[in-house]
């Protein structure tokens, strides 16, 4: 039987002398689908249901970049840097051609890659991130303090607050998300460090003060962009915006939720995903 993202254990490769943690899930050969997570997130915190429903067909990585749970040294304070080091993770791995899928501010890392070294990837999958230069990433801290006094006073996770929408059907989706993020028993990564934590709300900060209308107009490759219709941490505009930018560009947005939408609607996350990776 094929391991699942649960059982997926965990690895370590030198980039330029520091030690990345990683785990690959699915088939071994064919390009493989590159995960870049969002802010305070490590290995662990990659949905389950979204990261087996790719393996069906693809081979997935996932990283920890630089200072990130597991991996060695120290986070950069901007996302140019985090690109640097993706790039220079997938050399370390001998990869010479991929399809990333960037979630928040690891979409924010893929715009960067596929500008920086378009050789190397085929297809993007841009979820719930924002283009540089428009507002909403240099408020993410404040945002994350809010949803971390709300869930105390409430009794629930943050991420009920920052991922979701505050109906019914979304809250329980992010019941049901919570539930799929506990069920890993063993190997647990490493949560993010404080010194982390304030390195990528300054890159956040940093890229809202960018532009990135030239770089990503010149993009020629094939990009799937997908949010929320209520998305309040990078908000859903932000993914017209992308649409907007992109030459070769699919816009999705899900009914009835947030900044999680692709863990709320998994399912038919998981489908447009596979069909738009297989073309």
């Amino acid at each position: 039987m094929p391991i699942t993202s649960n059982e997926a254990v965990t690895k370590t490769v030198e980039v330029e002398g520091t030690p990345f943690a990683y785990r690959e899930v699915g088939p071994t050969t064919g390009v493989p689908v590159v995960f870049l997570h969002h802010f305070t997130a490590v290995l662990d915190d990659w949905d389950p249901a979204v990261v087996d429903g790719i393996a069906t067909e693809r081979r997935v990585i996932l990283v920890d970049l630089r200072g990130v749970g597991g991996s060695g040294g120290s986070t950069p304070d901007n996302i140019e840097a985090m690109a640097s080091d993706a790039i220079a993770f997938l050399q370390a791995l001998g990869l010479s051609l991929v399809d990333l899928l960037g979630f928040s501010l690891g979409g924010m890392v893929a715009q960067l890659i596929v500008q920086q070294r378009p050789d190397l990837v085929r297809r993007v999958i841009l979820a719930g991130t924002a283009p540089a230069g428009d507002p909403g990433p240099a408020a993410t801290g404040s945002l994350l303090q809010s949803a971390m006094e709300r869930a105390n006073a409430q009794g629930k996770h943050p991420k009920h607050f920052l991922f979701f929408s505050p109906t019914t059907t979304s809250q329980a989706a992010a019941d049901a998300f919570l539930v799929r993020l506990g069920e890993r028993a063993a190997d647990l990564d490493a949560p993010v460090s404080n010194e982390t934590i304030g390195a990528q709300l300054t890159a956040l900060a940093k890229w809202e003060q960018g532009s990135s209308s030239v770089g990503l107009t010149s993009v020629d490759k094939p990009v799937l962009v997908v949010n929320g219709d209520d998305d309040t941490m990078l908000p859903t505009f932000s993914s017209f915006h992308l649409a907007q930018l992109l030459s070769d560009v699919q816009l999705s947005i899900y009914p009835d939720s947030g900044h999680g939408g692709i863990f709320q609607h998994h399912d038919v996350f998981v489908a447009q995903a596979l069909e738009f990776l297989r073309d």
